[in-house]
């Protein structure tokens, strides 16, 4: 006879499961759904977001609770039981009809943005940007927060998150990071990144960018690549279906290879989830900032390492003779590294890219607060990269429309970027201090010594803890900025000699 406790978990597996299909549908129509698709598909999509919504406030779900029982000594259950009881909570205050209406308008928000991109016009995205931000706002006021709205839409992504926290963290970033550039600035001697600019072939980046998602780790019996406007990593079917997504520019190398790197890393970790434990808590990922410093470690840390380019290197300058047959090892690790303010976060450096994040932090956080309307943020944006990063965008479509997000109805998203640099750099430096030949593997091709860490100390335990109990149980210590200082000084001060 199951116990309360097994009948919970099942109908928690159900929901998770009509969220894989939405997944699916959103897959879908990024990477192959026709434009005339986008009205049907939102309505597809706001009945499967009802559907689940009802299925996890029901009455039935809410008894469950009440009985299940579950032993101390058992982690994943406890998990699964604690965490259901907080996601149920926080919908079980958002009514279904306004659950299926933010999944039909971000639906067709996608679309509405994707078109404004193309054609660098904001006003076409200000209407369904106006509306989603209207939504958004109803569901924090029913979530419910302490200081303000805002907190309630991160907690979604980064259980725990408050904005004023986060603001004090930022701010120590952003002090450093004018230093920093500012002595990059006044070095005489600096890397050549124009070499990134050269030709490229789509066919010729397309091989490259499967053959260093194998090189990192990605299992293609257990997912794919794909092309979209926006690249991202999804699992519908959980680590045995990971799909990650690029894009290729002939005439900017770094977005394919780079942006491929990042999405491996994603799906590294969806990867390396408990499968036994699928569309549970305890078998999902613990925090999208988690969950970043996982991307940014492979595509910095790793990916932008100079160990990792020793080994790859002559094999990337025969891919590309004809933009690479001049070039040597430390002028390529030294464009793939340098400081130079841009307009695309996700073309950014590693020292300007926090920049980008805290410039959204802050128009999110103004939009829900009150003090700034929707259509002042081109102005507002344009503005803030004048004063953090000296640049102003030519276009919308460089400058607020370039990021999915908001699309998507994904306010409190953005934090978890910066977030993730700060867990990678604490991660990575332990790995380095558990692993003492860590540089020797990756110069030698071997990644899987560092994934094998990873899945060891992270990607296993999936939420049994929360991120900051994570960090502390794999480093020893609390979240901190430093480790990310120290590790990026270090890096930028040997490519800049300073």
């Amino acid at each position: 006879m199951e116990t309360a406790y097994q009948r919970l978990i099942a109908r928690v597996q159900d929901v998770g499961r009509m969220r894989a299909v939405s997944e699916l549908l959103d897959w879908d129509q990024e990477v192959l759904m026709p434009d005339k698709g986008v009205t049907a598909r939102s309505e597809q999509t706001a009945l499967l977001a009802g559907l689940a919504h009802e299925h996890l406030v029901s009455d039935e779900t809410k008894k469950l609770l009440d009985e299940a029982e579950v032993s101390g000594d058992d982690l994943a259950a406890t998990t699964n039981l604690r965490e259901t009881k907080r996601v149920f909570k926080r919908a079980a205050s958002v009514p279904t009809d306004l659950v299926k209406e933010l999944a039909r308008v971000t639906s067709m928000a996608k679309n509405a943005w994707a078109k404004a991109r193309e054609a660098a016009h904001f006003p076409t995205f200000a209407p369904h940007l106006a509306k989603i931000i209207e939504l958004e706002k109803d569901v924090a006021e029913r979530i419910g927060y302490t200081t303000e709205p805002y907190d309630a839409l991160m907690d979604e992504f980064e259980p725990g998150a408050r904005a004023a926290e986060v603001e004090a963290l930022f701010a120590q970033l952003r002090d450093f990071t004018a230093d920093l550039v500012e002595r990059t600035r006044q070095t005489p001697s600096k890397p050549d990144a124009s070499i990134l600019k050269r030709h490229y072939p789509k066919e010729k980046q397309a091989t490259v960018a499967r053959r260093f998602s194998e090189a990192l780790g990605f299992d293609y019996a257990a997912g794919r690549i794909d092309v979209s406007v926006h690249p991202f990593c999804t699992s519908p079917g959980g680590p045995g279906d990971v799909r990650i997504t690029t894009r290729y520019f002939e005439d900017f190398l770094p977005a394919s290879l780079f942006g491929t790197m990042h999405e491996t890393g994603h799906a590294l970790y969806e990867q390396g989830l408990p499968a036994e434990r699928a569309c549970t808590p305890s078998g999902q990922a613990v925090s999208l900032g988690i969950h970043e410093s996982q991307s940014r470690m492979w595509e910095n840390m790793v990916g932008r390492g100079r160990a990792f380019w020793s080994c790859h290197f002559d094999s990337l300058k025969a891919d590309f003779p004809e933009a690479l047959g001049d070039v040597t090892l430390d002028q390529f690790y030294g464009a793939i590294n340098t400081v130079s303010p841009s307009m695309i976060r996700v073309e950014a450096d590693e020292v300007t890219y926090n920049l980008h994040i805290i410039l959204r932090f802050e128009i999110e956080r103004a939009l829900f607060t009150g003090s700034l309307d929707h259509g002042d943020v081109p102005e507002a944006w344009n503005e803030k990269m004048r004063k953090s990063l000296g640049i102003v965008p030519k276009d919308d479509r460089e400058g607020c429309l370039q990021d999915v997000h908001w699309s998507m109805g994904a306010f409190g998203y953005f934090p978890t970027y910066t977030l993730g640099n700060l867990y990678a750099a604490q991660f990575f430096a332990q790995a380095r201090r558990d692993l003492p030949d860590l540089d020797g593997s990756l110069a030698k091709g071997e990644t899987r010594p560092l994934l094998d860490w990873l899945r060891d100390r992270i990607h296993r335990h999936g939420q049994c803890y929360r991120a900051g109990e994570l960090v502390e149980r794999v480093t020893g210590k609390p979240l901190s900025v430093e480790p990310f200082k120290t590790y990026i000084t270090e890096k930028i001060s040997g490519v800049y000699g300073l």
